[in-house]
């Protein structure tokens, strides 16, 4: 971690935005509010421009001026940046996409007022859940605020509860952890189980959804609780999402805090990002892995002679975020025309080797065969390789052969 480094953390969806950011020095990641002294974190995921100058609002000062001009305020910026679609304004087409990446870096302004730089040095967003189309926009939002894709993490809600968590204090995580997302009708509760077995120690985090009784709030949520807690030793609870708002929990509450701290706040998946941030700039080793929908479940490797020793070279690491992972590199084959791709649970020492033939490459002296070879994710257990055939300079021509396969474990 640099002696500068400035980190945001944004916890979104469509309606809302949570915003986190962290300077060195800092205890801890703050939460930037809306209103001065308090707790008010959510951020409409809103847009709208004052009528006849390029002036554009976000928030609640767009729903403001949208009262003022007496129209709607322009919404739903992240699906229809996703679905592609246009949008027009004074008469202006815009396409979605565009307006999306404006109000993110209207986002980031609004931490800069405090006095931190315009950019972070680190930019993690938090979504729902992952996706392809997800992870091409946000690739194109960060290259239009003039941010290296290096400087861009993508991670779902799980993953920065993750962070969170391991991140406080050791009496705090010390058993399972317990976090309940409450949204509408709807009760997500997430379960954390760490295996001290391992180096790094497995972390894992299994998901169920309950319906709450909507007349019956209290009674219900105690009932989930029973059932989450059956079999479990619980050190810590944490509440977040709009469906705990109101003084409702009175039965419930009073189960939750026997023996154990409960926490309810709506800004700890923006904190959970900027820990990612944190922990993945530093120079210690985490303690850690977390093996979540996202994360590649496999090792890829090849076994390489390098300077005369054998040692194995990694394409594709476990823990990784599979939308994102990839690897590649340039070999010298020697003898045989097959590659041995060793295939690895992270933790297990035992490894399953795949071995691909290169069919149809042409006979030559060994040493002279230059390959180029890319493996790239096509889930969390599979892997797409590409083999190219490079030739040998000026000695050997390539063949331009190529090779591809899918190897799944």
């Amino acid at each position: 971690m640099t002696q500068q480094c400035y980190y945001i953390g944004i916890d979104m969806d469509d309606r809302n935005a949570v915003i986190s950011y962290y300077k060195a020095g800092m205890r801890e990641p703050e939460t930037l509010s809306t209103i001065a002294g308090s707790e008010i974190y959510q951020i409409p995921v809103a847009l709208i421009k004052k009528r006849g100058i390029g002036q554009w609002f976000i928030g609640e000062e767009a729903k403001k001026m949208a009262l003022i001009q007496n129209e709607d305020v322009i919404g739903h910026l992240l699906d229809n940046a996703l679905a592609k679609k246009q949008v027009t304004v004074e008469n202006i087409v815009y396409e979605a996409e565009e307006l999306f990446a404006l109000y993110i870096k209207k986002l980031l302004l609004l931490a800069s007022r405090l006095g931190n730089p315009g950019l972070p040095d680190c930019l993690v967003i938090t979504v729902e859940a992952l996706s392809r189309e997800l992870t091409e926009l946000f690739g194109k939002v960060a290259e239009d605020l003039g941010l290296g894709r290096s400087q861009l993490i993508l991670q779902d809600r799980k993953e920065s509860f993750y962070y969170f968590v391991y991140n406080q204090k050791q009496e705090l995580w010390l058993h399972d952890i317990f976090l309940f997302d409450c949204r509408g009708d709807e009760v997500r509760c997430c379960a954390t189980v760490r295996d001290t077995r391992t180096v790094p120690q497995m972390v894992t985090i299994t998901e169920e959804v309950h319906a709450l009784d909507g007349i019956h709030k209290d009674e219900s949520f105690y009932k989930i609780l029973l059932d989450s807690f059956h079999g479990h030793i619980c050190s810590s609870v944490y509440l977040v999402g709009d469906g705990f708002d109101g003084d409702w929990m009175k039965m419930s509450l009073s189960y939750m805090c026997k023996g154990r701290r409960a926490f309810i706040g709506k800004n700890l998946y923006s904190k959970g990002a900027c820990y990612a941030a944190i922990v993945r700039e530093q120079k210690n080793p985490w303690p850690y892995v977390y093996m979540g929908d996202n994360e590649m479940k496999v090792n890829v490797s090849l076994k390489v002679k390098n300077r005369g020793k054998w040692e194995f070279l990694s394409l594709i690491n476990a823990g990784d975020n599979w939308y994102e992972a990839s690897g590649d590199c340039e070999v010298l084959l020697d003898g045989d025309k097959e590659i041995d791709f060793w295939l690895q649970l992270p933790h297990s020492r035992d490894a399953r080797i795949e071995k691909l033939e290169l069919s149809d490459l042409p006979e030559r002296k060994p040493k002279t065969t230059r390959l180029r070879i890319s493996a790239k994710p096509v889930s969390d257990s599979r892997v797409k390789i590409k083999i190219r055939d490079l030739g040998f300079g000026e000695i050997v021509k390539s063949s331009d052969l190529t090779w591809e396969y899918t190897m799944s474990l």
